[in-house]
């Protein structure tokens, strides 16, 4: 069956098995191997990726689904050489250990800045709940997206705990 859809800023066509999952369309066939496939049930959020604005575990999704649809992916989240303000959130405020998780919480997170510039710490905490990390105890993750959303409001983003923060 021929799908099409628009990946990260570039229309792609292919031709799929019918029952392909859209992350192995986007690992196999486009090559885009940013997005992680962990649990292939929809728990875990590694395969986390934008379908038309919303996140979406792609694990969860056929890529005959996605057909028409409009799909960033992690690899298409930098501009012009320059981070976007989570993954730069995540750099600077230390919210990854392993790497495995970090797309697809990256991609969680920018979704709920694009619905919520200002979140609480409690807010940040609901918005990533399905995605697991096994290795940082979220404190980290939660700086990081609240240094994100002050660059993205334009504000000066609080200094990291270990420098007098709180």
């Amino acid at each position: 069956m021929e799908v099409s859809m628009t990946v990260n800023g570039r229309e792609v066509k292919s031709d799929v098995e019918p029952r392909m999952l859209l992350v192995h369309f986007l690992r196999e066939n486009l090559r885009l191997t940013g997005t992680h496939v962990g649990c292939e049930t929809g728990y875990c959020g590694a395969c986390t990726v934008h379908v038309d604005g919303k996140a979406v575990k792609s694990c969860t999704m056929l890529a005959v689904q996605a057909n028409g649809s409009t799909i960033m992916t992690i690899e298409g989240l930098a501009s012009n050489g320059q981070l976007h303000p989570v993954q730069e959130g995540f750099w600077e405020r230390h919210g990854l250990q392993c790497g495995f998780c970090t797309p697809g919480m990256i991609m969680a997170s920018v979704a709920l800045l694009e619905s919520n510039d200002n979140p609480s710490e409690d807010e940040i905490r609901h918005g990533i709940e399905g995605n697991l990390c096994r290795c940082t105890g979220y404190h980290n993750i939660v700086r990081a997206v609240e240094y994100a959303g002050a660059k993205m409001r334009g504000e000066e983003p609080p200094p990291p705990d270990w420098e007098g923060g709180d």
